[in-house]
């Protein structure tokens, strides 16, 4: 079956056309070899889940990787630490089978262990008896084991979550004297050093830094110039467009700034909608600065995931609606100070991005949906 873009989940290789992210990998991987628990905190639609899967296939010479995924477990299961315990235990014994080689006997039993604890379903296994047989396990394997946990920030609202953390974090303080994961990654949109922009109000006074263990986290999970041009290569390869790789590299990285979703947006409209328009009769025609244009205004007008979330959190976050605003419209400076609650939230978003020290829309892209979306608002009250 034929490559096409993927901007729906996570992009496979044998499936999607892909940049080449070997040396973000790389640049992981040394993270975890020095043992560091970080998290990745990029916007929606940034390649998260398709970085953590591939990573995972990348330390699996290495390590035993347990990727797992806490967007699947139900907020029922988050309220109760007890089953908490045992949601959490099924998930870890599935995968780590997945990638589970050794028959050592103490191995073995040690996840049999948790394996016990989990048919038993004991009221009193909580987090402490889930710790412990995590322990056993670490401290048997015959490799170092990573722990990967995607879509964390949806459970960031409940203290069962936040008690989870705080066990993490006591294990890696000791773990000179006890064997415990070589490193942790937790990925989401929210940065877990920041929970309380999820914790009800009443709830502030059970935070208490449980993730200030955190390494940070620089590697760049844009997409370069070099990085689109290898993807485009790839498919000109399989469809002989004749398009000038070079200049269509440049265009696509000069309205997005790399934003993953972006990219390949663009690229996958340019691929299945433009053809076939009025004056993009041929691929030919359509792989070239016109037909990226009309690229471009398909993907401001349309509606898709991405603008539908930046729409949402305009509503939700006054102060960052209030400060966009002020920044297109009255151009002047802002420094940029990661620490304003606006741009703070702002940049978590995506909206934004540190410009030489001064405030900036993220993207060309971003920066005309946001005009018009502006402009949209004042026609329509006036």
């Amino acid at each position: 079956m034929a490559k096409v873009f993927n901007v729906a989940a996570d992009c496979k290789p044998d499936k999607h056309y892909m940049v080449n992210i070997d040396k973000k990998l790389a640049l992981i991987k040394k993270m975890v070899d020095a043992g560091d628990y970080f998290t990745i905190n990029r916007a929606r639609q940034y390649g998260k889940t398709t970085t953590l899967r591939a990573l995972s296939r990348y330390l699996q010479r290495d390590y035993y990787v347990i990727l797992l995924d806490f967007q699947i477990i139900s907020n029922a299961k988050f309220e109760i630490e007890n089953q908490f315990s045992i949601t959490f235990s099924k998930l870890f014994l599935r995968g780590l089978k997945m990638n589970l080689l050794s028959d050592d006997h103490q191995f073995q039993s040690a996840i049999q262990q948790l394996e016990l604890q989990v048919r038993e379903k004991r009221a009193d296994y909580e987090l402490p008896e889930l710790f412990e047989r995590l322990t056993d396990i670490c401290a048997a394997s015959d490799k170092p084991m990573v722990l990967m946990i995607d879509e964390v920030d949806s459970a960031t609202n409940n203290q069962v979550f936040l008690d989870f953390l705080a066990q993490l974090r006591a294990y890696y303080i000791d773990r000179d004297v006890q064997p415990s994961f070589q490193s942790v990654i937790l990925a989401g949109v929210y940065d877990v050093k920041n929970l309380k922009r999820k914790i009800r109000t009443e709830d502030n006074h059970k935070v208490n830094s449980p993730w200030n263990i955190a390494a940070d986290f620089n590697v760049d999970m844009s997409f370069s110039k070099e990085e689109i041009a290898g993807m485009l290569c790839e498919y000109e390869e399989d469809h002989h467009t004749g398009m000038d790789v070079k200049e269509m590299s440049g265009l696509l990285y000069d309205y997005t700034s790399g934003y993953p979703f972006l990219v390949s947006r663009l690229c996958k409209l340019m691929d299945q909608e433009v053809i076939g328009r009025d004056g993009f009769e041929t691929e030919k025609a359509v792989w070239t600065e016109k037909g990226f244009c009309e690229a471009v205004r398909m993907l401001l007008t349309e509606k898709n995931s991405l603008f539908e979330s930046l729409s949402e959190k305009l509503v939700s976050y006054p102060e960052l609606n209030s400060m966009l605003n002020a920044l297109l419209f009255t151009r002047k400076n802002i420094v940029y100070n990661f620490y304003e609650p606006s741009i703070n939230v702002a940049t978590m978003f995506g909206f934004v991005k540190n410009q030489n020290g001064v405030l900036a829309v993220s993207n060309r892209i971003f920066e005309t949906w946001l005009n018009n979306f502006y402009l949209s608002a004042a026609n329509m009250q006036s």
